[in-house]
């Protein structure tokens, strides 16, 4: 039984495609500068032992990207036929308050999501396009649309709202809704097999790091707060994101600089965060600069360890018991300085790293804890592929059974 994983943006498709009765991958690839003349395609068959091939040529829509994709796939016998796909699962970023798990795709879904636009205006419109030429192509094949943003709808009335004017979030809907659900849902349910107890059961802190990060409170299972908002702006400082600032410092700005509204917003989202602090946004490149003694660098460090250790404490603090620190992400996963730096003198809260645990590389879901700790520190290798094929084939099967 094998499920193709797509995630489509405005001019881009990665997709995956899994044999389920191991959860292995079969293939993987993205298609690249879509509408261009030198469109990039990078395709791995993961089990030929040959690289990655790449294939330059122009792909002049979504359209043309999937049939490209079915036909390296078919060609490749990573998929005999499309009879062999018992779905295929769509990576959808915003579902509003409307979607809070998975769904089989049909006409009514489409809109739903074409009404969720609003709120992600640069990747619903994409998520969109690509289940729509999806289903024209391959409309025999079951298809499910998975949202970044259902894990978090558990999150409480008191912790969703913002303290504005209640027309806000009655009228335009504004309110925190939280991203990297499946990467925080997927962490969390290895933590409980390699906890050896039931999800129901644990409180958990989840860190998504890499170039956008996010953490999360999970209490029994369930996301009842995340540092992301309305938007992935909202939270930790992020590559090229500020993360929380004064909501003031925009009208500011207006008023001290040129820059309009747009430009404030671009400079928020992607020329802030740690490439504003030292002109770098990969933390590898971020680290070497200070290595060097760079000082903007090594500000830039404490700033991005220091913010994330205020959330770690914000959150024990609304858990009231936490059973595990999940760090993940390329950067939670790679990068021990950090570790380390985030969890220093919180001992008291019954959390320590040991420091030769932290620094050997080990297997996909492991502990860095002292021994004897109250609270586990684990090293999780996230796969959000994998949740939105294993939710994909759930709510296929769950749908079978209902008609």
């Amino acid at each position: 039984m094998k499920t193709l994983v797509l995630n489509s943006g405005s001019s881009s498709i990665k997709y995956c495609l899994f044999d389920m009765t191991d959860q292995a991958v079969v293939a993987s690839g993205i298609i690249e500068k879509i509408g261009a003349a030198d469109s990039l395609h990078q395709f791995k068959i993961s089990d030929n032992g040959l690289p990655v091939q790449k294939q330059t040529q122009p792909v002049e829509n979504h359209q043309q990207g999937l049939q490209l994709i079915f036909d390296s796939l078919l060609q490749s016998s990573a998929l005999n036929s499309t009879s062999e796909l018992y779905c295929i699962g769509h990576r959808v970023v915003h579902g509003g308050e409307y979607f809070s798990e998975p769904v089989v795709v049909n006409d009514s879904i489409i809109n739903k999501i074409k009404d969720m636009s609003a709120l992600a205006p640069l990747h619903n419109p994409a998520n969109m396009q690509g289940i729509k030429q999806a289903l024209k192509q391959f409309g025999h094949v079951p298809q499910v649309a998975v949202f970044d943003t259902a894990f978090h709808q558990s999150i409480p009335q008191h912790a969703y709202r913002y303290a504005v004017p209640a027309d806000w979030y009655n009228e335009f809907a504004v309110r925190r809704y939280g991203f990297h659900g499946t990467s925080h849902q997927y962490v969390a349910k290895q933590a409980a097999e390699y906890l050896s107890r039931p999800l129901e059961k644990l409180n958990l802190i989840s860190l998504h790091l890499g170039n956008g990060a996010s953490v999360t409170a999970i209490q029994q299972g369930k996301s009842i707060d995340t540092s992301m908002g309305l938007t992935p702006l909202e939270g930790l400082m992020m590559g090229t994101r500020s993360g929380d600032i004064d909501p003031a410092m925009q009208f500011y700005l207006s008023r001290v600089s040129s820059m309009n509204n747009a430009e404030i917003e671009r400079a928020l989202n992607s020329q802030s965060g740690l490439k504003g602090i030292c002109g770098e946004n990969d933390m590898r490149a971020v680290h070497r600069l200070s290595d060097a003694g760079d000082k903007q660098a090594q500000l830039a460090l404490q700033m991005y360890a220091y913010r994330i250790k205020k959330y770690i404490g914000a959150y024990y603090a609304i858990l009231g018991q936490v059973d595990a620190v999940i760090f993940t992400g390329g950067i939670g996963e790679n990068d021990s300085w950090l570790r380390e730096q985030c969890c220093s003198n919180l001992n008291a809260f019954g959390l320590a790293i040991d420091s030769s645990k932290n620094s050997a590389v080990d297997t996909a879901c492991y502990s860095i804890s002292k021994k004897n700790q109250a609270v586990e520190v684990l090293v999780i290798k996230t796969n959000e592929e994998l949740e939105i094929a294993l939710q994909s084939v759930a709510c296929v099967k769950a749908f079978s059974k209902v008609e």
